[in-house]
């Protein structure tokens, strides 16, 4: 069994429209040096998927200086390797009405030049928002042994305790695991099983779909294929039961963020034998840590200087925190400079914020203060 792995770098964008302003929902910046696109492309690689395509749309400068030829994830070759996967390069995307997509159909309508020349017996798709460490290996030989058209990852989360979007896509399969149900919607209550974004589907199925959906004008991947589909096509579920998170707002980005901080999360999404997460690395000093600093249950990256005090935050690559500062339950990106005898409490920076001496600046867990990149406090 061969497989090929198509990712969606832009498909939620407009679920956190304060990171996304200015980069992809692939390249925002999480757990202190790593992007949301490592997680995707450390599951396939992991699962020895080593031909993979990226799907962009728009503001993927950033993904391309982060993701370079590859290497990183040992992707850096001259078969297969790492495909970008731009908009205008195809007849579909250069059409007359001259529209980049709008929906994971259009999307993989204008992918299929990358899926039609694939050799691999299956195809991995992935989100980007979503964050978890799998083997995908177990759900590829699942699918092949059942003999699906399309098997979902699902996920079992209580809907009271969990911040899911607004189009989160809710499953209802039988006692074999078999689909009989597919809605969208944000449910309020209860467990539910969701759909993680992560498939695997035959090549061949794929690209028959696609083909069928361009002549007939379908748009929506779900509502269009999947629902319609249900009672003659062979859609299955594969449940997941490790370590979750899905970023559908600034608030949930938060708070998954928050979970690293717990040895749990950690040990779950970076300690797997034989699946590490792999990121660009970057060769930077070690933190300096400055006498009268203090440092309580907190993710503090390379590069920093800390002459405060951090609490219960996550702190990214060349943070500098001031004298007599206290940061607590707060997240500074890269190069986040804070001065002197200030106050941050549930902040979220992005990348090179300042903020002044003796500024005091708070927010709540369910809606965090954020500073946008390059602003001033």
């Amino acid at each position: 069994m061969t497989a090929a792995g198509l990712i969606f770098s832009n498909i939620h964008d407009r679920s956190i429209p304060e990171l996304t302003r200015l980069r992809t929902m692939a390249s925002v910046p999480y757990g202190g040096r790593y992007r949301l696109i490592d997680f995707a492309l450390s599951n396939m690689v992991n699962s020895g998927i080593t031909k993979i395509g990226v799907i962009t749309h728009y503001n993927y400068q950033s993904l391309l200086d982060h993701i370079g030829t590859g290497k990183d994830w040992d992707l850096a070759r001259r078969s297969g390797g790492i495909k970008i996967l731009p908009p205008y390069i195809t007849a579909y995307e250069n059409s007359a009405s001259n529209k980049v997509y709008t929906s994971r159909l259009e999307a993989m309508m204008g992918a299929a030049h990358f899926i039609n020349r694939c050799t691999e017996d299956y195809i991995v798709l992935s989100d980007c928002d979503v964050i978890c460490n799998i083997d995908l290996s177990d759900v590829i030989e699942a699918h092949a042994q059942s003999g699906a058209d399309v098997t979902f990852v699902t996920k079992r989360v209580d809907a009271e305790k969990t911040i899911l979007g607004e189009q989160t896509a809710l499953i209802t399969a039988d006692k074999n695991g078999r689909v009989i149900d597919f809605t969208e919607g944000k449910p309020s209550k209860g467990i539910v099983n969701i759909c993680t974004n992560i498939m695997v589907m035959k090549r061949a199925y794929l690209s028959a779909t696609i083909a069928d959906a361009a002549a007939h004008g379908y748009t929506s991947f779900f509502k269009d294929i999947i629902s319609r589909s249900l009672t003659r096509a062979n859609y299955r579920t594969y449940e997941y039961d490790g370590w979750y998170a899905c970023i559908g707002s600034l608030a949930s980005y938060f708070d998954c963020s928050m979970q690293l901080l717990t040895d749990s999360a950690r040990t779950a999404l970076f300690g797997q034998k034989n699946r590490p997460v792999l990121t660009k690395v970057r060769n930077s000093a070690p933190t300096k840590y400055c006498e009268g600093s203090a440092i309580k249950n907190s993710l503090v990256a390379d590069g920093c200087v800390i002459e405060g005090t951090v609490e219960n935050s996550i702190i990214f690559r060349g943070v500098k925190v001031g004298k007599g500062t206290v940061v607590k339950n707060s997240i500074l990106l890269q190069d986040t400079y804070v001065g002197s005898d200030a106050s941050l409490n549930c902040v979220i920076t992005d990348k090179n914020v300042v903020i002044r001496d003796g500024r005091n600046l708070s927010g709540h867990e369910s809606m965090p203060f954020f500073i946008g990149k390059g602003g001033s406090v």
